[in-house]
């Protein structure tokens, strides 16, 4: 499997970036190439820019020509198209940065589309407030002492166990409409989660403490 890519998408920019030498492909949608730029963000570094480009100025065609891929299909959101590139080229470990903030149907359109995606891909969003990602049926984290823990079933979980957070579940059911298990935190270092069927949404925010 290759290793991992960094995408930037058209939500909030990020107050600071990432090491860059932990991807080996980095990628933008093109709103989000005009929030790197005014941030400094090395450009050279981008090894594709996607979208249909109508809000890009004449100097930014010639200069960044040969990492532009035209994707004008208005019937899915720059965010997939995207994803779909990065599968083609097959990639399948996506952080993700600018996914939260701005205009929030864009925000629930975007963990829909990382939803439909979660089978073929790990995609992780960073803001910063947390970290969220869709996780597996047997999930574990570590180094998580104090920090905000929420779960959100997307649209149901059944028969959720966690250890190591101070409000546990034993073999609960939860669903959207009623039980988001959301602001729970973590009493221990290390988190485990197991559930049997749907989804769950995970978010590790900031710590409590």
């Amino acid at each position: 499997m290759k290793g991992k890519v960094l995408l930037f998408i058209n939500g909030t920019a990020p107050k600071s970036f990432p090491d860059l030498e932990n991807y080996d492909l980095i990628a933008c949608s093109d709103g989000a190439f005009h929030y790197l730029k005014e941030l400094n963000f090395p450009l050279e570094k981008l090894d594709f820019i996607s979208g249909d480009f109508d809000s890009h100025s004449g100097s930014d065609e010639d200069i960044y020509q040969e990492k532009f891929i035209h994707t004008p299909d208005q019937e899915r959101t720059d965010f997939y198209k995207a994803l779909e590139i990065i599968l083609e080229k097959g990639y399948k470990n996506v952080d993700v940065f600018g996914g939260s903030g701005g205009e929030q149907d864009h925000f629930l359109g975007n963990l829909t589309v990382a939803f439909g995606f979660k089978d073929q891909m790990n995609i992780k969003f960073y803001d910063e407030f947390s970290e969220y990602y869709f996780i597996p049926k047997k999930f574990t984290i570590t180094n998580v002492k104090d920090r905000i823990i929420s779960l959100y079933p997307f649209p149901f979980a059944e028969n959720i166990t966690t250890k190591g957070l101070k409000w546990t579940l034993k073999n609960e059911d939860a669903n959207m409409t009623t039980d988001m298990l959301t602001r729970n935190f973590a009493a221990d270092d290390e988190v485990s989660i197991e559930y049997e069927k749907g989804d769950l949404l995970f978010f590790a925010g900031k710590k409590r403490f």
